[in-house]
């Protein structure tokens, strides 16, 4: 590997300066949103924008952070409520996800569980960033709903059913009767 850089290197980097953000604007973050594939739906509320879009099937939105102006945020935070049918998730779920994901954290609220990631542009990042940060949400957000899918007796139950067994045993009779994973959907909390 060739560590030496030679004059004509450092002057083709150093003639791309890169335009550093410090802060975000609702339509840069909508921009990064449809950047990593994602289609944008911006309401303004209370004089401010809210922007919402989609994600394996599953809504999601934009929660700001802290103001520089009123069109301006050095934070933000990409949040996805779901809610839980027949009431909350076993704290096991929730645990599990925390032992073996970083970045995104999950939050259990009532019967609404909610995925959430904070992305934090304050001391400058590159345009290019956000856009990672934002399909690193959306692949956080497909492999929280596969861990819900893979998790417990409910995970048990479709491995008896793939099997050929008749759903008569004790795992799969304690999975369909109570399913406390929880068997979250993705609906959207009214904010």
């Amino acid at each position: 590997m060739n560590n030496t850089s030679t004059p004509t290197d450092t002057n083709d980097t150093a003639a791309a300066p890169i335009d550093m953000l410090d802060a975000v604007t609702p339509e840069q973050v909508a921009d990064a949103i449809k950047a990593a594939g994602g289609a944008v739906t911006s309401i303004e509320q209370d004089g401010v924008v809210r922007l919402h879009s989609a994600s394996h099937g599953i809504g999601f939105q934009v929660m700001w952070g802290n103001p520089v102006t009123t069109t301006q945020y050095t934070d933000f935070t990409l949040s996805c409520p779901l809610h839980v049918q027949g009431g909350t998730l076993p704290e096991a779920v929730l645990a599990s996800w925390h032992r073996t994901k970083r970045f995104a954290r999950v939050a259990q609220h009532g019967d609404f569980v909610v995925l959430e990631m904070d992305v934090v542009v304050a001391g400058g990042v590159s345009p290019a960033y956000l856009a990672f940060a934002v399909r690193l949400w959306m692949q956080m957000m497909g492999e929280f709903f596969l861990h819900l899918r893979n998790y417990g007796p409910a995970a048990q139950t479709r491995a008896d059913a793939a099997n050929g067994n008749d759903g008569n045993s004790a795992n799969t009779a304690e999975g369909a009767a109570g399913d406390n994973t929880g068997n979250a959907r993705g609906e959207a909390a009214a904010a």
